[in-house]
């Protein structure tokens, strides 16, 4: 079980690094300094452990996401750890991550897909809805509306048609937009106390 997790973990750093299509079995044997006969040992082939290091990444970030959810103050606070989370998995992603997903690797995609439907909308909802009774999202925003337009904002960046990786980086896409969308919901008491945790995060950023 630990071989099969230390494939698992090394395939999920290639693929997020350089896209699924462009790795090979090859690449995550020598990732791993192993032969690429032990990795059929443990997986029958490719896309298995696609499949596999697809369901790993989104029990990774279900944790994650979890423990901000809990830990946070207030619904901002929530946000600007969100924000803080969100620079983390973006600063090394392939934008080819998800378009070689939804193309090639149907299973994975729907992976991704109940991932997406069952857990973040739902999560965001949730977030949306404290933030309105405490004050700091504004009372008339739609929570089911706005939840379903930030995620399919979050995958509207990895679209190279529409942000070519040539003029744009993903990290700096998807950070922009999450701003944008955090002033488009805040009342004035949110606005303020969002600047004060971006001020905060920027003060704190290593140089």
């Amino acid at each position: 079980m630990e071989t099969q997790k230390r494939i698992i973990l090394a395939a999920m750093e290639l693929f997020i690094r350089y896209g699924i299509r462009s790795v090979s079995m090859d690449d995550i044997a020598r990732q791993l300094s192993i032969s690429k006969k032990t990795l059929y040992q443990y997986f029958k082939d490719k896309e298995e452990i696609i499949n596999v290091a697809t369901r790993t990444h989104m029990e990774i970030e279900k944790k994650e996401y979890e423990e901000i959810f809990q830990s946070s103050k207030n619904a901002v606070d929530e946000l600007a750890n969100i924000s803080q989370c969100m620079r983390r998995d973006f600063r090394d992603m392939n934008p080819a991550v998800l378009y070689d997903m939804k193309k090639y690797h149907h299973q994975a995609w729907n992976i991704w897909l109940d991932f997406k439907d069952n857990y973040i909308i739902d999560s965001m909802v949730r977030n949306l809805r404290r933030g309105i009774k405490e004050g700091y999202f504004r009372k008339e925003i739609d929570p089911e509306t706005l939840a379903i337009f930030r995620l399919e904002q979050v995958q509207l960046a990895f679209d190279e048609r529409i942000f070519p990786r040539e003029r744009f980086e993903l990290k700096d896409v998807q950070i922009k937009l999450f701003d944008h969308f955090v002033h488009g919901i805040v009342t004035e008491k949110g606005r303020q106390l969002w600047e004060e945790y971006m001020q905060s995060e920027q003060i704190n950023q290593p140089q």
